[in-house]
This record gives structure tokens, C-alpha cells and sequence, in this order.
């Protein structure tokens, strides 16, 4: 009601999971806009667990908030705990749940579509699951770095594109395949957004909130 949201290709949503839900990632905000967007689906991502420590009042409403947003909590670091969040997330999918992943891993703060990172590979092999690619324009302007709030009024697009199946992957060697799967991924993005492509990976930086 408070924000004008154009959705485009809802045909192309499954009726059930597994199924994993890639989009590109441009705001904060995109992480509450895919979940709304594809109801009746609940879409499961993973968030900095520092969202859910947070103690008072503050943090009590940070917890509900996010745990009613289908949020699970993860910690962020070494590679230790970047394997932890995979077996995560592919317990997720294989539990039936959708879940949500950004394959450039990070938010592209210059509006170019970046090079997947080949977890979002990884998590199709082990599950088998069908990955739905969704396509996300304005958000930077709905809630642009920095902004701790969204603005009212704001036009979002969200293009969906028909599920993606990689079962003739099944039988090439895993880093291959993780590689293949995942610029599969982002290329349907791409097809969806129109974004210039980078290339090259969005190395993580320290992110406005």
C-alpha cells in the first residue's frame, strides 16, 4: 500500500518448494521486498547474526522483526563459517523451504551486475533444487545507502523469470559445474534487469547499513 511495486512474470512462481530464489542485490531492502513480492511463498534468507545479538528493547524488536521476516541468523567471517552457512542453506532448501541467495554475494553499490560467487553452484548440486531468477530495478531508490529508512512512493519492478533446472550438471566435475550453474544464474538476472555487467567479483566492503 505504501509503495508502488510492479511485479512481472507471477506465472512463473511454483506453486512448492525446494526451490532457490536468486536475485540481484542492490539495497537493504531487497531482502523484504523479494519475500513480500512472492507470497504465498516464504522465502528464507540468511542475515548477519549481529542482527539478532543486539540486547534492550532494541534488540528484542530487531529479533522479531527479522525472525518474522523468515530470517535465520549466520556469522560472517572465515571459510569455516562461509561452509557452515552452505550446509545451511542447503538444509533449508532439502527441509522443502525456499530459499533466498544473492549470488554476487554482497550489494552492488554502483548498479552493475557482478560475477556470481559459486556457493549459489554449490547449494544447486547438493539439493538438486530449481532456481527461480528474480530481477530487482529501483531499490537504491526506494532505500538508498545510508538510509535507515524506505521512501514512500517510490517505483520497484520485480521481473521473474521462469525456473532454471540444472540436472545436465550432474555428472561434470563440481568446480566446473558450480562455476557453469552459477553464470547461468547470473546471466538470466541480467536478461531480467539490463544491468551493465562487471565481470569481475564485488569485493565486500563496509557497507552502510
Amino acid at each position: 500500500m505504501l509503495f508502488r511495486v510492479k511485479i512481472e512474470g507471477r506465472e512463473n512462481i511454483p506453486a512448492t518448494g525446494p526451490l532457490i530464489v536468486a536475485s540481484n542485490h542492490l539495497s537493504f531492502i531487497d531482502s523484504y521486498v523479494i519475500p513480500i513480492t512472492l507470497l504465498p511463498l516464504k522465502v528464507v534468507f540468511l542475515a548477519k547474526a549481529e542482527y539478532f545479538d543486539t540486547k534492550g528493547v532494541k534488540g528484542a524488536l530487531s529479533r522479531w522483526f527479522f525472525t518474522s521476516m523468515g530470517m535465520i541468523p549466520v556469522e560472517r567471517g572465515d571459510g569455516a563459517s562461509a561452509m557452515g552457512s552452505l550446509e545451511q542453506s542447503a538444509r533449508i532448501v532439502q527441509e522443502g523451504h525456499v530459499f533466498g541467495i544473492y549470488p554476487e554475494g554482497t550489494r552492488s553499490l554502483d548498479g552493475r551486475l557482478y560475477r556470481g560467487r559459486t556457493g549459489a553452484g554449490w547449494v544447486v548440486l547438493k539439493t538438486g533444487a530449481r532456481v527461480l531468477p528474480v530481477g530487482l530495478i529501483g531499490t537504491p531508490d526506494l532505500q538508498p545507502v545510508g538510509s535507515r529508512l524506505p521512501k514512500i512512493g517510490q517505483r520497484v519492478v520485480v521481473r521473474i523469470g521462469a525456473p532454471l533446472e540444472f540436472g545436465q550438471y550432474a555428472e561434470d566435475p563440481p568446480g566446473k559445474a558450480r562455476r557453469a550453474i552459477t553464470d547461468e544464474i547470473i546471466g538470466a538476472i541480467q536478461k531480467l534487469t539490463g544491468q551493465d555487467y562487471a565481470g569481475e567479483y564485488n569485493e565486500p566492503k563496509a557497507e552502510a547499513k
